[in-house]
């Protein structure tokens, strides 16, 4: 049976949402956000149960947690880029951020709520950075006055970008808590604990890589783990299908206006020489007209745009074969 991927959101919510390992969320929250908001301890609000696990089958596999300091975390790891992504990401936080008051409750009780995305895919191409912060700031000076939104993004397919097969690959890219923790749900299977050096050892990776490896799940979970994995991989080779013919489409598309390109250039080359030469034929025929009323080439070619050696030869072909 293959290892476990982590970032198949049933396994990553089994490893971070669980009480006995509130450490590696603790953690990997800490990694994520600015030292303002970091915990020392929190509460899951939906904690993984395999006791109801098989009535809800976890139809939304996030993680929801409470700062000590009050303030509510959202985190989940999303497989591939959905329509609308964004919008979805922005209704979860105000979902989130909503459901904290009940009927008649007064404003001043909302906190703070942070979304931490962890994505398996692209989504802001424009940006080479992996991990992204975003809050409502003030156009031109750029306050920060509403506060209580912060959503963040991680693309794990820019950090893993030119990576290869060797743990000192990924070895290379890690400086910081947070590209450790990007490592191991990327590319966990490079990981190996002994290797680190000290200023990237990290007992709760450590922790969660053991975690991975005697994980069990029962045959529910199992069944959905695996589901999960087959659409997955399907979405993955759907994607790949469709780059594909994208990049054929592309070139096709590329080679037809080229070759549309060539014959308008063609065409456009084809009509000016048609002019010019439509142009010559006209000064000669005036030209022969006024050899005929016995006018000088050089009188000609003060009159007309052609010069007299021109003139003098349509004179000569003109005495060889008459033009009528």
């Amino acid at each position: 049976m293959e290892r476990i991927s982590p970032h198949i959101d049933i396994a990553f919510k089994k490893i971070f949402g669980v009480e006995e390992n509130k450490d590696l969320l603790i953690s990997l929250i800490n990694a994520v956000v600015s030292e303002d908001d970091q915990v020392v301890d929190i509460t899951l609000l939906n904690p993984y149960n395999q006791k109801n696990f098989h009535e809800d089958k976890l139809s939304i596999l996030d993680i929801k947690a409470k700062g000590h300091h009050g303030k509510l975390f959202n985190i989940e790891i999303q497989l591939t880029d959905e329509a609308d992504y964004d919008k979805r990401a922005l209704y979860y936080w105000a979902k989130v951020y909503t459901d904290q008051l009940q009927n008649s409750e007064g404003y001043s009780l909302l906190t703070k709520v942070i979304g931490i995305h962890i994505l398996n895919f692209v989504s802001i191409p424009n940006i080479e950075k992996y991990h992204n912060v975003f809050h409502i700031k003030e156009k031109e000076s750029g306050l920060h006055y509403f506060k209580d939104l912060e959503l963040h993004t991680i693309e794990l397919k820019k950090f893993t970008k030119d990576i290869g097969t060797k743990f000192s690959d990924i070895a290379d890219k890690i400086h910081t808590a947070l590209d450790l923790w990007t490592a191991f749900l990327a590319r966990y299977d490079l990981l190996n604990p002994n290797k680190f050096g000290n200023q990237a050892a990290s007992p709760e990776v450590k922790k969660a890589l053991s975690v991975l490896q005697i994980m069990n799940f029962n045959r529910d979970e199992r069944e959905l783990y695996e589901g999960r994995l087959k659409w997955f991989r399907t979405e993955l080779g759907m994607i790949e299908k469709m780059e594909k013919q994208g990049f054929k489409k592309g070139e096709e598309k590329g080679m037809k206006a080229g070759l549309e390109k060539g014959l308008e250039q063609g065409r456009e080359q084809g009509l000016e020489q048609g002019r010019e030469q439509g142009i010559k034929k006209g000064l000669h025929q005036a030209a022969l007209s006024m050899l005929d009323k016995g006018m000088s080439p050089g009188e000609i070619s003060e009159l007309i745009d052609l010069s007299s050696d021109e003139v003098r030869l349509l004179e000569l072909s003109k005495k060889r074969s008459p033009i009528s």
